[in-house]
This record gives structure tokens, sequence and C-alpha cells, in this order.
């Protein structure tokens, strides 16, 4: 048996923080503002596993309203999303992500997103996708004042 999950996030970009996407710290004058580190690929991953087993979205799992997770580093939020799905019965098959943003540019950190998500996931790092596109200066993502993710998932029961 095989279940389709999409997933998405948003972030407000800020002065002073730090940037990290797809588990991976990028050099940039913004950072997403959030209650953990913010990363709105792996946020965008974890809500995509979950809506494919229809288990609420990320922030039913690890609310805001709780200070264990201030700060958190959201590779860990992946991680325990994949345990929760893999208790479920069922393993991923691929990824297909999509990052929207003015700036940085992110091709030179591509390979090591998909690497580190990949690794945290035990998957091929062919099964995972990751694309990037501006939105030619238009609205908020091209004013530079905030990025969104969009990934969709593939998982399969009893692999």
């Amino acid at each position: 048996m095989y279940r389709i999950g999409q997933g998405i996030d948003f972030h407000k970009l800020v002065e002073g923080r730090e940037f990290w996407l797809g588990g991976v710290l990028i050099p940039h004058t913004k950072g997403a503002l959030g209650h953990s580190d913010a990363d709105v690929l792996l946020h965008a991953i974890c809500d995509a596993m979950l809506g494919a087993l229809s288990l609420g979205d990320i922030g039913q799992h690890f609310p805001d309203t709780d200070a264990a997770y201030k700060g958190i580093d959201s590779k860990i939020l992946l991680q325990k999303t994949y345990e929760l799905v893999n208790s479920k019965g069922y393993k991923l098959v691929n990824i297909d992500s999509t990052v929207l943003l003015q700036a940085p540019k992110i091709r030179k950190y591509v390979d090591s997103m998909r690497t580190t998500i990949a690794g945290i996931l035990g998957l091929e790092v062919d099964d995972v996708s990751i694309k990037a596109t501006t939105t030619e200066q238009l609205s908020f993502i091209g004013r530079e004042e905030g990025i969104v993710a969009t990934a969709n998932v593939l998982l399969q029961k009893g692999m």
C-alpha cells in the first residue's frame, strides 16, 4: 500500500537569525524566524509525512507553545517524525520538494541538503529532490521578507 503526502511551511526572514535550510547552515544576512531553528524545508517534509498517514501536522506534534522545542534543531524533528511513520509500518520511497526564496541562491548547498536529509531518513541521495525558485521579486518572497517550502512524499507500507 502506498500513501502520498504534501507539506508546506512559511517563515518570516529577519536580520540576526541563522539561516537553516534542509539541515544545512547557509551564510546569509537574514534567517527564518520561528520557535525552532525555523528550517522550512525540513518542516514541510515533516508535514508531508504526517499528512500522508493522516497524523495531523508538525505543530500538533511539536507545538511552539512547548518550551522543549524552543530553538530545537529541525533535524531532530525530522527524525522523530520519521520514527512515528515507521511505527505505523511505513517507509519513505522518495521526497520531491521546492523552496521559494529570492535570496540567497542555494544551488551550491542543495547536494549537502540532500545528503543530510537522506542520512536522517535512511534514503539514497537520489531519492531526495530539492528544487528552488524565486518569485521574480513578486510578493513577500520577492521582497525577501519570507521563505516557503513545499514537499511531497511517497510512503510504502511494509517495505
